[in-house]
């Protein structure tokens, strides 16, 4: 495999990328891989603390999702616009299956379970979602008028949303609604639109936390009110939905500058809960310590910077719009999570891409960044210099 030679005057992030990419498939962004795979590698070290062998399933889950990420990148994204519509009513249908025979966990029916393999409909909804919003916005932007364009995005959004606000998967709820609003965003819809939707989303959540329960009518279970309204007042009733947040934030804390692995009682000794999953980065903060905290956020802001070049260097609309909504969906787990395990967020049950336990919520970041990547690939021929023969 072979690389065309750099000019003279290129910068030293250019002949990295060209260095990183002679391992790599054509097309594919190398420090969008890298930060991807440094995840799954934090990913692996943080579960090998927690236990219970959870390291060596994820590291099947990261190498089959880094696969199909390659094979993504290989896959012309243009295809996938005409079956917007199929893409959707699968989403929907594998929703309500999951809801008609899904396994109850704890209160919770959110996957179907076949022997060994659990399947989370709404972790791959999140992708469904993208592609699909994105081919509804870039055939609809032209012909609809920026306000009925914003309410057919919320309506086609609000269906899978209450649905698995349903199941009851909050968080994933919450991150179908970023996903409409990053899209809508990069659709250019006018910033008031946006603020009237947010304010709306305010109303609805007040309404289903105070006044519907006055009326004896509960919108939401009783433990998802306790959580949204306990992390703001955290030491006032410690010992009841809020405490595991009380314990994350004491962990976090306790991590100093570099962790202390060999005692870390919050997470070893169970005192916080799902520390696999929802509250990985707890695990982080108290065995790695600031330093390995920091690694981590570090890692997820260069996955975020690659995905912003990435919409900003997109070839067309409907590019630039998958792209959109991947980085909203992103930003917005990664600030939901790590800001619920330090207390300034409640607790949704939102993972942490790559770093949480879970086939589901990791082959679902790799479609995502697989899409990416094939964005990225295609931008990046269109925009080659004529005459100017890229060889791999």
């Amino acid at each position: 495999m072979s690389v065309r030679t750099l000019e003279p005057g290129a910068s030293t992030l250019a002949r990295a990328e060209r260095r990183i990419e002679l391992r790599l498939p054509r097309g594919v962004d190398p420090w969008l891989a890298l930060a991807a795979a440094g995840l799954g590698a934090c990913s692996v070290i943080t579960l090998h603390g927690v236990g219970h062998s959870y390291e060596t399933r994820q590291i099947v889950y990261l190498a089959v999702g880094f696969v199909v990420m390659l094979l993504m990148s290989q896959l012309d994204y243009w295809r996938l616009r005409p079956l917007r519509w199929v893409l959707y009513a699968a989403m929907i249908l594998s929703i309500l299956i999951v809801l008609a025979a899904g396994s109850d966990v704890l209160g919770s029916v959110r996957a179907i379970t076949v022997g060994p393999i659990s399947f989370q409909a709404s972790e791959l909804g999140k992708v469904l979602l993208i592609v699909a919003l994105a081919g509804f916005v870039a055939d609809s932007s032209r012909k609809t008028s920026p306000k009925t364009l914003t309410f057919r995005v919320m309506a086609l959004v609000l269906v899978p949303a209450l649905l698995v606000i349903k199941e009851p998967d909050l968080g994933s709820g919450l991150v179908y609604l970023s996903i409409a609003f990053g899209i809508l965003y990069i659709a250019g819809v006018p910033s008031r639109h946006l603020l009237v939707l947010a304010a709306l989303g305010v109303a609805l959540l007040l309404g289903a936390l105070v006044i519907a329960p006055a009326l004896g009518v509960h919108v939401l279970q009783t433990y998802e009110a306790q959580r949204l309204t306990g992390f703001l007042h955290p030491s006032q009733n410690p010992s009841n939905y809020d405490y595991q947040q009380v314990q994350s934030v004491i962990g976090v804390g306790a991590g100093g500058e570099t962790g202390r692995s060999s005692a870390a009682t919050q997470t070893s000794l169970g005192l916080v809960g799902e520390s696999p999953t929802d509250f990985i980065f707890t695990v982080v903060g108290e065995r790695l310590g600031f330093a390995g905290a920091a690694i981590v956020l570090s890692l997820y802001a260069l996955m975020i910077w690659r995905t912003l070049r990435i919409v900003a260097n997109a070839k067309n609309l409907f590019a630039a719009l998958i792209a959109g909504g991947a980085v909203a969906m992103l930003m917005f787990q990664v600030f939901v999570n790590v800001g619920m395990t330090v207390g300034i967020m409640p607790i949704t049950g939102v993972t942490l891409p790559l770093m949480s336990y879970g086939g589901s919520s990791v082959l679902t970041t790799f479609l995502t960044l697989g899409l990416l990547q094939s964005i990225y690939g295609r931008a990046r021929a269109a925009n080659a210099p004529k005459g100017r023969v890229l060889r791999f």
